[in-house]
């Protein structure tokens, strides 16, 4: 993996709030993240979550979701290759690295494929989903397949992660539905970010993004990983915890339940 970064990289990053690295697996690297992520969905099945069907955080009909992407969370609890890969010290680095924080856990990895003919996946945030709140809440999206221009590659607004807050404008069916929260980006150009395979991207939480329609007849597959600063506490919200956890959890509880939300990386360790 090219997992050094420059200083020009991390100040371009919290200029923009997003990156894009070019070869970032070599062909090896690739060829192994595909037969990975291949078994992951094997024995993963039908479920989004390892203990259920549903995620329960979109706005609209999650059947109109599956037009949009096939997304299966927390491979790595099901599959230990995937847990090799996604939970890597090395990526953990590049987070702290671009957040400039000491250590980061895995709040969820997340397997996005866009199916063939999907539909664009509309403007939206990442952070105001999640049971933490964190400015340097960061997410990698590692191409498996080209993301072109045609299959539905990402497109960032730069910048938007210094004007956006934790209030959550959803996901919905209307493509621009979050300029009714956020009216300032109506009138900003995007910046694209096609991928050759192998190539990622990492962008902030807070930083508006999307994906465009996949006017192929393939499936463009990605795998990704949301990671969370290590002494994030509870919001009170539940996303992909479970009831039971949910439960047991107070807001302002620590959020560093090794079995979930793994440690992947700290400068102090």
């Amino acid at each position: 993996m090219k997992t050094d970064l420059s200083n020009s990289q991390i100040d371009a990053f919290n200029e923009d709030g997003f990156i894009v690295i070019e070869d970032f697996l070599n062909v090896g690297e690739l060829e192994n993240w595909r037969a990975t992520l291949a078994e992951s969905l094997a024995i993963r099945g039908g479920n989004k979550l390892p203990d259920r069907k549903s995620v329960g955080t979109l706005d609209d009909d999650e059947s109109y979701y599956d037009t949009v992407f096939t997304q299966r969370l927390n491979l790595w609890m099901d599959n230990p290759n995937m847990r090799d890969l996604i939970l890597d010290p090395e990526i953990g680095r590049m987070v702290c690295d671009l957040g400039g924080i000491d250590g980061v856990r895995c709040w969820h990895d997340q397997a996005l494929i866009k199916p063939a003919w999907g539909n664009p996946t509309a403007w939206h945030l990442d952070t105001p989903f999640w049971s933490f709140f964190d400015k340097n809440a960061i997410s990698i999206w590692v191409a498996l397949d080209d993301a072109t221009l045609q299959n539905g590659c990402l497109y960032f607004m730069p910048g938007s992660h210094k004007e956006t807050t934790y209030e959550n404008p959803g996901i919905t069916q209307e493509f621009n539905s979050i300029f009714n929260h956020y009216p300032q980006f109506r009138d900003v150009m995007p910046t694209s970010a096609p991928m050759k395979a192998g190539s990622c991207s990492f962008h902030n939480g807070l930083a508006v993004h999307s994906a465009g329609a996949n006017i192929t007849p393939y499936d463009r597959r990605a795998m990704t990983c949301a990671f969370m600063p290590d002494g994030s506490t509870f919001n009170g919200q539940q996303n992909i915890l479970s009831d039971k956890q949910v439960a047991a959890l107070k807001v302002g509880d620590l959020l560093n339940n090794e079995d979930q939300n793994p440690l992947v990386y700290s400068r102090n360790s």
